[in-house]
């Protein structure tokens, strides 16, 4: 048995392969580090061409797994191995993964459904799938809300892009609805001149669409005010709590009532 010539087509095989092996390593960093490069400059192109900041996110995030899958190819094309096939194979794969994960799949599609059709923008605060809260981020698999009181809640994109959705911040401004129910007694008159000062005197009130004050209803223990005014969105919450104590500190002032269940109790002595 010749050693030497086992030894050379050993030092060619590792050689040969060696290379392959280094010059695929090599490929992989080389390119992940240009997929963060490349990346990163098209998310600053975007943001400077005012983008919206969910579809920038989005879009970043697919255009990274793309590039991605592309250095992988590539890096084993490098080592020699057959892509062609390795492509089958993945196809297969990918239809058992997707028939496992269907749910999951659903979740990408309505992200993609979210970011095409925008009912709302991270930022925004947002009621859907039985949750309330601001729109923090908006990913793959689910959108993330932060609700009044602080907590963070994972909802899943199908289960947003399957109910309705409600956005508050889509618009600049809101309107402010309240009931006002006075005793049957009290002017009507005078009480929707009281409705009208208290809104004159609150700079918040918008005066385009017009506020309103107007009887609606004659309840059985009450004579009901409708009391509607229009407020910068972010003003919503304040001017809705201070016309509520405004309006029950000023009809106290000015004597007028406001009916509350009672109930009489009569004893019967024999």
């Amino acid at each position: 048995m010749d050693i030497s010539k086992y030894s050379d087509l050993t030092i060619l095989y590792i050689s040969e392969y060696g290379l392959k092996a280094l010059a695929a390593i090599v490929i992989f960093f080389i390119g992940k580090f240009i997929i963060k490069k490349i990346t990163s400059v098209i998310k600053k192109i975007m943001i400077s061409a005012k983008v919206d900041l969910t579809l920038v996110e989005f879009l970043s995030k697919v255009i990274y797994f793309a590039l991605f899958i592309v250095v992988i190819l590539t890096s084993l094309n490098t080592l020699g191995i057959n892509t062609t096939s390795f492509l089958a194979i993945f196809g297969a794969a990918s239809l058992a993964i997707g028939l496992a994960l269907k749910d999951s799949l659903s979740n990408i599609g309505a992200a993609v459904l979210i970011i095409i059709f925008r009912p709302f923008r991270v930022g925004d605060v947002i009621d859907a799938a039985d949750t309330s809260g601001k729109v923090e981020e908006i990913n793959l698999f689910s959108t993330i809300l932060a609700t009044p009181d602080n907590k963070t809640v994972m909802v899943p994109n199908s289960s947003i892009i399957n109910s309705t959705i409600t956005n508050y911040s889509n618009k600049p401004t809101r309107r402010v609805t309240l009931s006002i129910g006075v005793g049957y007694n009290d002017d009507l008159k005078f009480v929707k001149e009281t409705l009208q000062q208290i809104i004159k005197e609150d700079e918040r009130v918008l005066k385009e669409p017009e506020p309103l004050v107007a009887v609606s209803e004659l309840a059985q223990s009450s004579v009901n005010f409708t009391f509607r005014v229009w407020v910068s969105n972010e003003d919503f919450w304040s001017v809705n709590f201070d016309m509520l104590e405004k309006i029950k500190t000023t009809f106290d002032e000015k004597g007028i009532s406001i009916p509350f269940p009672q109930m009489d109790i009569h004893t019967k002595k024999d």
